[in-house]
C-alpha cells in the first residue's frame, strides 16, 4: 500500500449507485473498483438500491442482523415479535448482500489499501422498521435498545465477513448511514397516523445507543464513520459517540456543524465533505469551482489546506441512486479530479 502523505486528498462514494438490476450492480462496481483507487481515493462496496426493497439501505443493514426476526410488510420492514424466525424477504436480503459479496470478492482479488462499506445506523433503522403490532421502533424504548444491539452484533460479523474476502485490506471504513438522525434529535419523526410526532430522544440516550454500534465497528477492527446528509445532524454527540470520520453534504452543514468539522479534523479525524451535487438532472460544476469551495470552507473554519489534507476527502453530496449511470460516472470522475487538484 502506498503511504498517504499529509498533503493527499482522497475522493470516495457516498454508497448508493443507479439502476434496476444485477447488471447495474456489476457496473457500479467496476466503476467503483477502476476510478476509487487507493491512495489517490477511497474505494467502496456499491449499493444499487432500484433493484427492489431488499437491497434498500434499510434491508441491507437488516441482512447483517441475525439475533432478531424480521419481515417486510406492505408499510415496510417490521420485526417479527418474539420469535427470532425472519420471513422470506429478510432471507432474500441476506441473500442479496452475500451474492454481492460473493462479486466483489472475485472482482476485487489483488485490491491492498483501504476500502469502505456502508450500513444504516440505529437511529435511522428505529425511525423506519416497525414494531409486531404496529408504529415505528422509536415509539419503544426496549425494542430500539434491542435493534441497536442486535445491529451491532451484525455489524462485527460483517466486519469480519469482508475481511475475510479481501486480505490484502488492511484498513476498512464502515460508514453507518444516519439520515434520520436529525429527525430522532429534534423530535420530528411522524408518528403512524401522521397527526402526530413521536418524543424526543434525549442526547445521552441517542449518544449511548449510536455508540453500541461504533464501539462494536472499533472492536472489530475497522474504523467507524457516520455519514448524514440531513440538516441539524448533531455532530458534536455523533463525535463524543464515537465516530473517527464525519461524511457531510456540505451544503446542509451550519456554523455549529463547521465547528464540529473542524474539530475533528484538528484532533486527527476523517472528514468527507460532499461538494459534488446529486440526483437525476444535477449540473455538476467544474473542477475549479469544486476546488475552490473546498478552500473557501477550509478558509472559513480557519484550518491550512497542507496540515489537514491526509484526513480530508471529498465526495458526491449524497447517494447516486437517484443518477443516470452515465451521471454517476461524472460525478465520481470529478470527486476524483477535484480530490488531485487539491494536493
Amino acid at each position: 500500500m502506498t503511504a498517504v502523505t499529509a498533503r493527499t486528498v482522497r475522493a470516495t462514494g457516498v454508497g448508493s449507485m443507479p439502476g434496476t438490476d444485477q447488471d447495474a450492480y456489476d457496473e457500479a462496481l467496476r466503476l467503483v473498483l477502476g476510478e476509487l483507487v487507493d491512495p489517490d481515493a477511497l474505494p467502496h462496496l456499491p449499493e444499487v438500491p432500484g433493484r427492489g426493497v431488499t437491497a434498500g439501505m434499510v434491508g441491507r443493514s437488516l441482512a447483517t442482523v441475525r439475533e432478531i426476526g424480521v419481515d417486510l410488510q406492505p408499510a415496510g420492514w417490521r420485526l417479527a415479535g418474539g420469535s427470532h424466525t425472519s420471513g422470506v424477504d429478510h432471507r432474500r436480503a441476506r441473500s442479496l448482500l452475500a451474492q454481492d459479496l460473493d462479486g466483489l470478492e472475485e472482482r476485487a482479488q489483488g485490491l491492498i489499501g483501504a476500502f469502505k462499506v456502508q450500513l444504516a445506523g440505529p437511529w435511522t433503522l428505529a425511525a423506519t422498521v416497525e414494531r409486531p403490532r404496529g408504529d415505528k421502533v422509536l415509539a419503544d424504548h426496549g425494542a430500539r435498545r434491542d435493534l441497536a444491539q442486535a445491529l451491532a452484533e451484525g455489524v462485527a460479523g460483517h466486519v469480519a465477513d469482508v475481511r475475510r474476502r479481501l486480505p490484502g485490506v488492511d484498513r476498512l471504513v464502515v460508514q453507518v448511514d444516519e439520515p434520520g438522525l436529525a429527525a430522532v434529535a429534534a423530535g420530528a419523526v411522524p408518528t403512524a397516523s401522521g397527526f402526530g410526532r413521536h418524543r424526543v430522544v434525549h442526547p445521552p440516550e441517542v449518544s449511548e445507543t449510536l455508540g453500541w454500534v461504533l464501539e462494536a465497528i472499533t472492536a472489530a477492527g475497522a474504523v467507524p464513520w457516520v455519514h448524514a446528509c440531513a440538516p441539524g445532524t448533531p455532530w458534536e454527540l455523533v463525535r463524543g459517540a464515537g465516530a473517527r470520520g464525519l461524511s457531510v453534504d456540505l451544503d446542509q452543514v451550519d456554523a455549529t456543524g463547521d465547528d464540529a468539522l473542524a474539530g475533528a479534523l484538528e484532533a486527527g479525524e476523517e472528514v468527507t465533505l460532499g461538494v459534488v451535487p446529486t440526483g437525476e438532472g444535477a449540473r455538476l460544476p467544474t473542477e475549479r469551482a469544486t476546488v475552490e469551495r473546498v478552500l473557501r470552507w477550509l478558509d472559513r473554519v480557519g484550518l491550512d489546506p497542507d496540515e489537514v489534507g491526509g484526513r480530508l476527502l471529498v465526495s458526491p453530496a449524497c447517494g447516486l441512486a437517484g443518477s443516470t449511470p452515465a451521471g454517476a460516472r461524472s460525478a465520481v470522475d470529478l470527486c476524483v479530479a477535484v480530490a488531485r487538484a487539491l494536493v
